[in-house]
């Protein structure tokens, strides 16, 4: 038990006991003394000398343990920070000697472990970035063939969820709601005819045509449907292309970690790196849950550990008034920016839709998941999405004396924001996602792997935000 309380903490309950035990043995001496002179001596001197004592004692205690705290307990707790950035986010900068400078040659020590441990991490990277380059050059003629072929290509794994869709794909999951890796195939088309056709397949007839079509019959497309055994289905739509517009380039959108759904666990005892993630953002008319409205939303998902690239919203919402001009010197937006832009109903609906079955994550979510929530009546939703907040996670994993500001977070874990995305609603959700990413891997080197156990640990830093779970 004693082992899992904070260092510092630790370091203040052995400066209590240092102080008690003074003031106890004090307070036997005198005793002591007193009571060998028997009923000669007066009780009252020995008792005035007995609470001077105990008062000067815990007065020096409490100085000594402050000099202790401030100069021993916090800076080992930023070199163990800094450490564990180098050892599990590949955040690559000097130690601070300063930090720990009365803590003789262990920042230094600590600075010339990292620096070889850097040298051969960048040996293995090198390797490694050149291999990827090989891989990039086959994803791209991969990605070059397939836009010649007028035909969208969808794989799924044995839960009928999204492991790879191509360009052409994407345009036809548009059309229903904004393309999603592990999304159900339900999310954008009746499954009725899918499943038919699966259900007609076998050695002899290895693919099945159907027709395709979305849950509110307003689009239809052939179909064809082929079985890749364990691995699940894919899925191949015929599209039709104007062969007078130029074919633009279709990148492919896949993780094939995801063929193997695994099992399914309660969302406290879920694994972290097994959890899919929104990070989010919203740029408002002001600092008021109460009083304020929406102007822009950023979003991006976060699956096995890495940002998914082409997955994202980026979106002005109309506030239905006019934008204070102290808002816009924030964030720029301005009236003519939201004038054709959705309103909060439609915008909140597809951010909801973007965020099914996943964690929603924001830098001090209170206020933009209180904005939300909100308006739940309005987009027609339910905001009930399991929440983290960056906020909360920097706390765990630095401290509470650390500043714990997006721009703070974000230098601590060498994650640039560019000065012209900094307070747009993407710009601040890819920083969170992008510090998420980075925080992930100290938590679980914290031993805080699942849910339930980070939870468990912001919680501890209540004071600091309002707990959305």
């Amino acid at each position: 038990m004693f082992t899992r309380l904070s260092l510092r903490l630790r370091i203040f309950l052995f400066f209590c006991l240092l102080a008690g035990g003074a003031v106890a043995l004090a307070g036997g001496a005198l005793w002591f003394g007193w009571s060998r002179g028997a009923d000669s001596l007066p009780s009252a001197p020995f008792l005035t000398a007995f609470l001077i004592f105990a008062f000067l004692n815990t007065g020096l205690a409490v100085a000594v343990w402050l000099l202790f705290d401030e100069h021993v307990a916090k800076p080992i707790g930023a070199l163990a920070a800094d450490l564990r950035l180098r050892a599990h986010s590949g955040v690559d900068r000097p130690v601070d000697p300063q930090v720990a400078r009365y803590l003789g040659d262990l920042a230094p020590a600590a600075q010339a472990v990292s620096q070889t441990l850097s040298t051969s991490v960048l040996d293995t990277a090198s390797k490694v970035a050149r291999e990827t380059e090989r891989l990039k050059a086959e994803s791209e003629r991969l990605t070059a063939l397939l836009t010649e072929i007028p035909v969208a290509t969808i794989l799924l794994n044995p839960s009928q969820e999204i492991v790879l869709y191509d360009g052409q794909a994407a345009d036809v999951l548009s059309q229903v709601a904004q393309p999603r890796l592990k999304a159900p195939l339900a999310d954008y088309f009746d499954p009725t005819a899918f499943f038919e056709a699966v259900g007609t397949l076998s050695d002899d007839l290895p693919e099945a045509a159907f027709t395709l079509t979305d849950p509110t019959g307003v689009h239809s497309y052939e179909a064809r449907v082929k079985s890749l055994a364990q691995d699940g289905h894919v899925l191949l739509i015929d599209v039709q292309s104007d062969p007078r517009q130029p074919i633009a380039p279709r990148p492919l959108v896949f993780d094939f970690d995801l063929i193997d759904p695994g099992e399914r666990t309660a969302i406290k005892d879920t694994k972290l790196r097994d959890l899919c993630f929104v990070a989010f953002d919203t740029e408002t008319t002001g600092l008021s849950v109460e009083k304020d409205d929406i102007v822009q939303i950023g979003a991006v998902r976060v699956l096995n550990g890495r940002i998914v690239k082409g997955e994202r919203v980026e979106t002005y919402v109309n506030p239905g008034r006019p934008i204070p001009p102290a808002s816009t010197r924030i964030h720029h937006v301005t009236d003519d920016h939201v004038a054709g832009a959705p309103d909060i109903a439609r915008a909140g609906k597809d951010l909801h839709h973007f965020s099914r079955n996943a964690v929603l994550v924001a830098h001090n979510a209170p206020f933009d998941i209180g904005l939300l929530r909100k308006t739940a009546v309005q987009s027609g939703v339910t905001w009930d999405h399991p929440v983290l907040d960056t906020v909360l996670l920097s706390a765990v994993v630095f401290g509470t004396t650390e500043a714990h500001s997006l721009d703070a977070l974000c230098e601590r874990l060498s994650v640039t924001i560019p000065p012209h995305l900094r307070h747009t609603a993407l710009g601040d959700a890819q920083a969170t996602g992008e510090a998420l990413v980075k925080l992930i891997p100290i938590l679980e080197s914290r031993g805080f792997s699942t849910f339930g156990e980070v939870v468990d640990a912001t919680r501890k830093h209540g004071r600091l935000l309002q707990d959305l779970n």
